[in-house]
């Protein structure tokens, strides 16, 4: 980070070195304990088949799901959302479009989770259940379903017209 002369004296009348100004401008310095990023994924099939996994472990455990989980680091959460579909269930995909972000602090029992959801197109019609999920299926009955997590209200609006 370059400071120009006019920026360095008034650093130095403040008290303040170049190098303990951009250590406070510093991200990497922090422990900001902010809410985590996960993604969630809406995927359909052809045949109008609502992509959803069994949930496996707590919260929610038994309980259908959109398929997502947590954004990694250094991950964009258009990746992450792809990685994580193919990961819960074996399905590759091309986002369509984004859905919503999500952010209510009580949206997940776990603590604050904020999760991006995005629209996902697939020709696949076939799942395979990843190693967190109980089963990942297609499922033709999904309407009057009680999914985990605020995950009925993001189906909601992915349906929802543009």
């Amino acid at each position: 980070m370059a400071f120009s002369f006019a920026t360095n004296v008034r650093l130095k009348r403040a008290g303040a070195t170049v190098t303990e100004v951009q250590r406070r401008l510093s991200v990497a310095h922090m422990s900001y304990k902010g809410p985590a990023l996960a993604v969630d994924c809406v995927v359909f099939d052809g045949a109008g088949r609502l992509l959803l996994v069994r949930r496996k472990h707590a919260p929610f455990a038994g309980q259908y799901a959109l398929p997502g989980g947590f954004v990694e680091k250094g991950e964009t959460v258009e990746a992450a959302a792809l990685r994580e579909l193919k990961e819960e269930t074996g399905v590759e995909g091309e986002i369509v479009r984004l859905v919503g972000v999500y952010s209510d602090p009580a949206r997940d029992p776990r603590g604050h989770v904020v999760s991006v959801a995005f629209l996902v197109r697939t020709e696949e019609t076939e799942a395979l259940a990843g190693d967190d999920a109980d089963a990942a299926e297609f499922v033709r009955d999904w309407r009057d379903l009680e999914l985990a997590f605020d995950h009925n209200v993001i189906l909601r609006h992915a349906l929802a017209p543009n």
